[in-house]
């Protein structure tokens, strides 16, 4: 079985952390983990199953490596691609920007098979490009103001995206 390519960027730890506690649950055999500044776009475009993982900056920006990164991802074609999407944010001091490096990654990979859409309960924030239709277009976590739940959410999230992982 072919693994899975997860790819996240970190600054401050948090998505690293996060990305962690993750390949914990999915089991890192099933998982090649990369930084987004140590990939390619030809690596990224030989995985057909892939994560995305970032944190929102500012005004609803992606995380740096992300952001000097995201145009190479116009070059992958990801149609026929599985692709699942994590953020963090912080929903009390940028509630109305919160995740939205899901939404800017959404964006790129359209054309993609994109998985693990989650819901907005228990969130409290203003705003999200990341929402559609009610639900998160991937999974939110807020290592700021809701930590303890991160594992639950992790679990909740991966019993999802096993499936059409094929895990």
């Amino acid at each position: 079985m072919k693994k899975i390519g997860l790819i996240y960027g970190s600054a401050t730890g948090n998505t690293q952390n996060v990305v962690s506690q993750l390949a914990n649950i999915l089991g890192e055999n099933n998982l090649d983990i990369k930084e987004v500044s140590q990939t390619s776009s030809e690596e990224i475009s030989s995985y057909d199953k892939l994560i995305f993982a970032s944190s929102t900056w500012g005004a609803g920006d992606l995380q740096s490596d992300w952001e000097d990164f995201e145009t190479q991802l116009d070059s992958v074609n990801f149609s026929g691609k599985t692709v699942a999407l994590l953020g963090l944010g912080d929903q009390k001091r940028f509630g109305d920007t919160f995740c939205e490096a899901i939404s800017l990654l959404h964006d790129k990979v359209k054309d993609a098979n994109i998985i693990g859409q989650t819901s907005t309960n228990s969130y409290n924030f203003q705003d999200s490009n990341s929402v559609v239709d009610g639900e998160f277009l991937g999974l939110a976590i807020d290592e700021d103001n809701q930590e303890n739940l991160t594992k639950e959410r992790l679990e909740s999230w991966v019993e999802q995206i096993k499936g059409p992982f094929k895990l």
